[in-house]
């Protein structure tokens, strides 16, 4: 189904924010900011088999977040940047909406502090 105003953006946001939502996930992108690592060494601090953590490497690959190489048998996964620069690319889109927005809260908070004072010093 296509929606008008819509246009297919490469990469897909939709599977990298998707994958991202997982806190495991999350964290496997931790790990393998310090480097490529195996199946193995990426499940040896998680409460969880090897073949759920190649499930969560499945959603990662496919959103284009990690990409895996064969070496003999090991199968050894890396950090792909692009798709992770492509969303905080987007992400970036709404930091002037934030910072007004925290420029705005900023300036009610001072309000409020110097009416406090003023109604202190009445009292």
């Amino acid at each position: 189904m296509e929606q008008i105003g819509y246009t297919q953006s490469q990469p897909d946001l939709d599977a990298i924010f998707s994958a991202l939502a997982d806190p495991t996930r999350r964290a496997i992108l931790s790990r393998l900011a310090d480097g490529e690592a195996s199946v193995n060494e990426i499940a040896a601090p998680f409460k969880m088999s090897q073949p759920a953590v190649s499930k969560h490497l499945k959603v990662l690959e496919r959103a284009g977040l990690i990409e895996r190489d064969i070496v003999e048998q090991r199968r050894p996964a890396r950090l792909k940047a692009d798709n992770m620069a492509a969303a905080v690319d987007w992400l970036d889109e709404f930091r002037a909406f934030w910072g007004k927005s925290f420029d705005q809260l900023d300036d009610i908070l001072v309000h409020m502090k110097q009416t406090e004072a003023k109604d202190k010093g009445h009292d």
